[in-house]
């Protein structure tokens, strides 16, 4: 019998080891409707309003004010705001994901670039612009664990980073021509690349 057993049990490893010709079920084609500037305009720039917000020094008048999340309640709702930022990055850079809808056009011609501009800068380098959405979600990760370890000076530092992957993405991509945008990013120490 524990042989019977022992054949039966090599016989089933044999099987389950047994490479199938099959193809792999195809991933579920999913839409995207949603364009960058949607992505941007109902989740990136709220939520990194809400951070931005969340921590902060205030010199009036009356002196220093120092603003931080307080209340368990508090830290949670910065947490939930911060992991917006961290998988949108996920979402803007997705493949087809067009930057806005067809005929949009910019909403300030002067200093910022058409749609369709920003579309073919990155579309001639692609691994670039990754690399920027990458340097955002580096930012939210750095966020995200001050945030669980309630360290608000560390949370400031992360925005500070957040701040600077978002401009250094901008100045590139949707207004490279504006020369007061771009002196202030210098006078800020802030790398253009």
């Amino acid at each position: 019998m524990k042989t019977y057993g022992l054949f039966l049990i090599v016989i089933l490893t044999s099987v389950a080891c047994t490479k199938t010709d099959a193809p792999a079920p195809a991933a579920p084609q999913l839409s995207r409707p949603a364009t960058i500037r949607d992505i941007m305009d109902s989740m990136v720039d709220p939520s990194g309003d809400f951070l931005f917000e969340s921590v902060r020094e205030i010199v009036d008048e009356k002196g220093i004010q120092q603003i931080a999340p307080q209340t368990d309640e508090d830290w949670a709702m910065v947490r939930r705001h911060a992991f917006i930022l961290l998988e949108a990055p996920n979402l803007i850079t997705m493949e087809g994901r067009k930057v806005a809808g067809s005929g949009e056009k910019a909403e300030f011609p002067e200093v910022e670039l058409h749609p369709e501009e920003i579309q073919r800068l990155i579309d001639a380098d692609r691994p670039s612009f990754i690399r920027r959405a990458k340097r955002l979600q580096d930012s939210a990760a750095a966020a995200l664990k001050a945030i669980d370890s309630k360290d608000k000076d560390e949370l400031f530092k992360a925005l500070v980073s957040i701040d600077h992957a978002c401009e250094n993405c901008h100045l590139h991509y949707w207004y490279p021509n504006d020369k007061r945008a771009l002196e202030a990013a210098r006078e800020e120490g802030l790398t253009i690349d």
